[in-house]
């Protein structure tokens, strides 16, 4: 699949490897790397992955990789905290789209060599 190597090597990689996969699929990318710099908490909030599903729904993708499940795994990472940010991002990017279309929120989790695509993984209300 790919080498397990620094954060930041392995983030860019597995966003590559989330976005063919998903493409494969039949998603179109629209963004990626959509990043709000104020937000709750200082963090701000960024999108890895922005979509267009075949039915119209805009898709926020966050892209999530870990080399084991040995700390509960990729998916589990994605705290209520992480998807506050991301919803906020999420806000934020709807906002200069006139009339916007129906939304949900993926994960995309890789552990090792497993692929997981959580498709309505959580909601607005976080």
């Amino acid at each position: 699949m790919f080498k397990w190597g620094s954060p930041k090597i392995l983030g860019s990689a597995a966003e590559d490897l989330a976005l063919r996969y998903l493409q494969q699929r039949g998603l179109r990318l629209v963004e990626r790397n959509y990043r709000v710099a104020a937000g709750p908490g200082a963090r701000g909030g960024e999108v890895d992955l922005i979509l267009g599903d075949k039915d119209g729904t805009l898709v926020f993708v966050e892209v999530r990789a870990r080399a084991s499940l040995s700390h509960g795994g990729a998916a589990a990472s994605v705290t209520p905290a992480k998807q506050r940010r991301l919803i906020f991002a999420a806000q934020h990017y709807l906002l200069n789209i006139a009339s916007p279309p129906p939304c949900r929120f993926d994960v995309l989790a890789i552990d090792g060599e497993a692929i997981d695509w959580i498709q309505a993984a959580f909601e607005l209300g976080g």
